[in-house]
């Protein structure tokens, strides 16, 4: 499935160019990959004077994190609150920018762990045939209110 960013903004928390992906490519409740064109835009926002930094890259990370999520919970299998990126764990890069790759990124979260508090997810983001970042994000979650409780979708070694 390759949505339009319209589609993928109702995923994510963001609109408009801070919608970096394109696409979900595949998921199921223990990853998803998505796709994502945008580091080539020269109206990307997260962009400086030197260009669009690797770092930027863990912010598709957290979109594709988010995009699980709601996938997640509209598949019922749990009741999903915004949630706030606590942590950043072993990130590493191995270029210095995003824009000087030509072909698409491949945005790749795996859920290591999940809770009522957050949830836990090694990310690689790929393009051009190899890796550009990697990285554990923990996402924290907001309390659900709502007197419904939430049910644990997946427990893994963190």
């Amino acid at each position: 499935m390759e949505p339009c960013c319209d589609d993928i903004s109702r995923l994510v928390p963001h609109s408009g160019t801070m919608c970096l992906l394109d696409g979900v490519e595949a998921w199921d409740p223990d990853h998803i990959v998505c796709r994502a064109i945008s580091h080539l835009r020269p109206d990307n926002p997260l962009r400086d004077g030197s260009g669009l930094r690797a770092i930027c890259a863990i912010e598709y990370g957290a979109q594709a994190i988010a995009a699980h999520a709601t996938l997640l919970g509209n598949g019922h299998t749990q009741r999903v609150g915004e949630g706030v990126l606590a942590s950043l764990r072993n990130v590493t890069t191995t270029v210095s920018h995003l824009d000087v790759l030509k072909g698409a990124l491949t945005i790749l979260a795996t859920l290591q762990l999940s809770h009522q508090q957050g949830r836990i997810y090694d990310v690689r983001v790929t393009a051009d045939g190899r890796t550009v970042l990697t990285g554990r994000l923990s996402v924290m979650l907001e309390a659900d209110n709502s007197g419904e409780g939430r049910s644990v979708s997946h427990e893994g070694a963190a």
